[in-house]
């Protein structure tokens, strides 16, 4: 009769547990600090960045206000810290610098946070910004030498946009809806593409000026 009714027991117990809710999870961006950011090619400039905490546990240190693309889910860009010591450097403690990095996804519910594999997309020049899934930005190739407009999708490998410019300047696009519209501006040329699931269409320019 014990044992019956202990094994009563244990099996409301791993009920209980297997309909039991999901872990929640705390999401937090810290305070504010200002660094000097370094690039190979320009002078250290003045970033303000801030922490990315999960369940307080450090993530990422991060830039740049957050874009939430659905509920649960938001991006978020990073930074980081590199050793630029030499290996003839006596301080064994490193000589760090700061650089801009890549995209984070963050998973409110989960706490899990993921790189984004943003094709081209090359941290020293591009700028990108996000209406709803979909992520804007002037990109290059490996070795430098092309320039690319760009428009990529999360969870998609396939390119909804990739289409070369003469580089290598490139403003924030602009996003409009309604339709869905992007526009890149580099280099003196100005490019319009109209974003749907499968693709980007370029739209025609029109003059500003009304009929003379």
């Amino acid at each position: 009769m014990f044992s019956g009714r202990r094994g009563f027991l244990l099996i409301l117990v791993l009920a209980a547990t297997c309909f039991a809710a999901p872990r929640t999870h705390t999401v937090a961006l810290g305070r504010w600090q200002t660094v000097a950011i370094t690039s190979d090619s320009a002078q250290p400039q003045p970033v303000k960045v801030r922490s990315l905490l999960v369940d307080d546990h450090f993530k990422e240190y991060t830039t740049g206000p957050l874009h939430q693309v659905t509920e649960r889910l938001f991006v978020i860009r990073k930074v980081y810290r590199l050793n630029d010591s030499l290996p003839e450097d006596k301080d064994r403690s490193g000589r760090w610098i700061w650089r801009l990095g890549g995209w984070v996804s963050v998973d409110r519910a989960s706490g899990h946070v993921a790189q984004l594999n943003l094709p081209a997309f090359d941290p020293a020049i591009s700028q990108a910004s996000w209406y709803r899934d979909y992520s804007a930005y002037c990109g290059t190739s490996d070795d430098g030498a092309k320039f690319f407009m760009i428009v990529a999708q999360l969870g998609k490998r396939k390119l909804v946009l990739k289409r070369e410019y003469a580089g290598p300047v490139c403003g924030l696009p602009k996003w409009e809806r309604q339709p869905s519209r992007v526009t890149f501006v580099g280099a003196g040329d100005k490019a319009s593409f109209v974003v749907h699931a499968h693709g980007a269409d370029l739209q025609p320019e029109t003059s500003e000026e009304g009929p003379q």
